[in-house]
């Protein structure tokens, strides 16, 4: 029985790993994307998106998978209420982050206060019995050094802006934790879906009740008029949503939260190596150093000592 659940988790580890990938390119969208057309406008309709998008796979993937198993009244209840939940802590959490980078959160900082997360998970993981091993810890604090090396060039100094970030990696902390709970229960793409909706439902209320008034209707319009807005949403709600938090609910199905968020968190060595590829952008050596400690530290999470056993 260990073989299956062995190559279960490698795959899931996997789609982990592509999330962080999807995510990291997606991280000069965002920034692009809210700056332009306001970071409620901009979380609200790529949120749309994501949903839409995952619309026609549903069916596919059913016909793909032979499910045609009928869900029960109980089934679709956890469903609705997995759904729901995971959908108002991604706004809040989406509108803290974009919200730091759109009043001043470099991206760099704003990559490393979000990832904070994976110090934030295994600490809240404790009170729902989700123990991990010494090497879980060790690797977590060697990841949060790599990824101060790789994300923060200058003097850290922390502002109003940076405080919102971090409420953002604390929303995504109790994110990963909604998910490992539901991720067992229920279908992870229409759970997915159902998430984007209601995410997308909150962000109206902001980006109507506050953008829309600020900007001008007229304005508002003519922000939404131009490609180099719509690229970065298009990628945002196409890529971001529908793809990366797809892949983060059905890969973290029987993965340990706290090793779950140190995969997710090389999304910020991805955003780096993206603009190298994407921005003919340089590395120093303190980012390469800070690159390959949270690849280190990734790697040696994943190692079994002895008894340990992750839960």
């Amino acid at each position: 029985m260990k073989k299956p659940r062995i190559k279960l988790e490698v795959r899931n580890s996997f789609l982990l790993l592509l999330t962080a990938l999807v995510w990291g390119v997606a991280f000069v969208a965002q920034r692009q994307g809210g700056a332009s057309a306001g970071p409620y406008t901009f979380n609200c309709i790529r949120s749309f998106l994501g949903g839409f998008v995952l619309l026609p796979v549903i069916p596919f993937l059913d016909k793909v998978t032979g499910n045609q198993k009928r869900p029960t009244k109980e089934d679709r209840r956890t469903l609705s209420v997995g759904g729901a939940i995971c959908g108002l802590i991604l706004f809040v959490a989406s509108t803290f982050q974009q919200m730091g980078m759109y009043y001043g959160t470099t991206a760099g900082k704003a990559g490393f206060l979000t990832a904070c997360y994976i110090l934030l998970v295994p600490v809240l993981g404790i009170f729902f019995g989700k123990k991990c091993g010494w090497n879980v810890w060790v690797s977590i604090l060697v990841a949060v050094v790599g990824l101060y090396f790789l994300c923060l060039k200058d003097s850290f100094s922390l502002q109003l802006c940076d405080g919102l970030v971090l409420l953002c990696a604390v929303c995504f902390s109790v994110h990963i934790m909604v998910v490992d709970h539901f991720s067992p229960l229920v279908d992870g793409v229409r759970m997915a879906c159902i998430q984007f909706f209601v995410c997308g439902a909150w962000g109206m209320f902001p980006m109507v009740a506050v953008e829309i008034p600020q900007m001008g209707p007229t304005a508002w319009l003519q922000s939404l008029g131009s490609i180099d807005v719509w690229i970065p949403i298009l990628y945002a709600g196409i890529m971001s949503c529908g793809v990366g938090y797809t892949l983060q609910i059905v890969g973290q199905n029987g993965i340990n939260p706290a090793i779950a968020s140190l995969l997710m968190s090389l999304e910020s060595v991805f955003s780096v190596l993206a603009g190298m590829l994407l921005l003919q952008e340089t590395m120093s050596g303190r980012e390469i150093l800070g690159c390959v400690l949270v690849f280190a530290a990734v790697i040696f999470a994943q190692l079994n000592f002895g008894k340990q056993k992750n839960k």
